[in-house]
């Protein structure tokens, strides 16, 4: 059975003994909202569907698909960049997390990615906006959009190009500089 509401879910009306099968589909109205909130230029569409299962003692586990069509800004011309994502998504909600030493001055964030802390609802809807955020390319670019090379420096100075920043440039000239020396 699919519920396709309500996406804040109480963890004691779970059910313990059978998968909770869910599937959000966002109106225009809260995919417009979620599109501000995450600087997008339009988000077409966004659809977050799987199951939440009982997992060991208070603990549940969530896997589930997440789809979406997402429009942004070209990181060089600014023009309009469309991606598809189609994502896993599993988290595992635990009533204790483990352990930290709490002798120690930074606080160390688990290895496991997939842990959060297991309160009295699971926010589905905060889940799958999570998720949509962490899947969102860090720098969309448009076909054939390349930055041209920048060459900046003080007045007088010659100024460095991209290939004499490279590793091995240095020896390069070396090499050139002693081949011409022959």
């Amino acid at each position: 059975m699919t519920h396709n509401a309500p996406s804040r879910l109480r963890v004691s009306e779970l059910p313990q003994n059978r998968a909770f099968a869910f599937d959000l589909a966002p109106d225009a109205e809260a995919m417009a909202a979620l599109a501000a909130r995450l600087d997008l230029d339009a988000l077409r569409k966004l659809g977050f569907a799987g199951t939440l299962e009982a997992e060991g003692k208070g603990a549940w586990r969530l896997q589930a698909r997440l789809g979406a069509t997402v429009v942004q800004p070209c990181v060089v011309t600014l023009a309009p960049v469309t991606t598809r994502i189609d994502e896993t998504v599993i988290r595992r909600f635990l009533p204790h997390l483990p352990e930290e030493d709490s002798d120690a001055d930074e606080i160390e964030m688990p290895e496991d990615e997939t842990i959060e802390q297991l309160g009295p609802e699971i926010d589905l809807a905060a889940v799958m906006e999570e998720a949509l955020a962490l899947a969102l390319p860090l720098y969309p670019r448009a076909d054939r959009a390349h930055m041209a090379e920048q060459r900046f420096t003080e007045p007088g100075k010659t100024p460095m190009s991209d290939e004499d920043v490279r590793p091995f440039a240095g020896l390069k000239a070396l090499r050139d500089k002693l081949e011409g020396g022959d």
